[in-house]
């Protein structure tokens, strides 16, 4: 089954927010520099845990949202949904720049192998939660809207960029504790406000457009 064209941007636009996500300093990246130090495959493990929480999230909300809404109240949620997310992701992309100069916060991680901290972490983030009921659900209902197939597609998508992520730079670490230089943290955060300023901007005027077109 060949995909259409605009779904292969939907999944350019999942990537680069995706990566936001994951590059930005948090808990289950702490968690992964700490555990790096230790293994090479720390990364690789904490992915997978993350993944454990994640997959059945995101499956939550693509067959909850038949339930909680009928399909004529669908669009309202998406809208107000997007305006919420778009604004969310703009204010984590000034909170991202203003935080540019400091240093990664430690944060205290359970004593268990890496598997296991990256269910732990992802469950009990808070802003884990926060980014899938705003941000995420937009794209889930974008997905959504392309198909079963395609929203599996996104899902795997999603997941890898975690995957890709916490691997690579987990193996970095292990080999050169010097990998993760001021240099190379406040190069990472600007990439990631420039992202969250674009598509946080995207998401609110599309929403906003939405609403203005459906009053008059």
């Amino acid at each position: 089954m060949a995909f259409t064209v605009e779904f292969y941007l939907f999944l350019a636009s999942v990537v680069l927010i995706s990566m936001t996500g994951v590059m930005m300093p948090g808990p289950l990246f702490a968690v992964t520099i700490e555990k790096a130090a230790k293994t090479k495959t720390a990364g690789l493990l904490i992915a997978i845990g993350h993944g454990v929480v994640e997959f059945p999230l995101m499956f939550l909300i693509y067959y909850g949202i038949d339930r909680i809404v009928s399909a004529e109240v669908l669009q309202t949620v998406q809208v107000t949904v997007g305006l919420i997310g778009g604004l969310l992701m703009m204010f984590m992309g000034v909170q991202t720049f203003r935080n540019r100069n400091k240093t990664i916060e430690t944060y205290e991680s359970p004593k268990h192998e890496s598997l296991i901290a990256g269910i732990w972490t992802t469950a009990a983030n808070a802003g884990f939660i926060l980014w899938w009921l705003t941000i995420g659900t937009t794209l889930v209902i974008t997905a959504r809207s392309f198909g079963f197939l395609e929203f599996t597609v996104f899902a795997v998508v999603h997941w890898l960029c975690d995957f890709i992520w916490y691997t690579v730079v987990a193996f970095l670490i292990f080999k050169s504790q010097r990998f993760w230089t001021k240099q190379v943290n406040q190069a990472i955060l600007i990439f990631c406000f420039s992202v969250l300023i674009g598509f946080g901007l995207w998401f609110f005027s599309t929403a906003l457009w939405s609403t203005i077109t459906t009053l008059t």
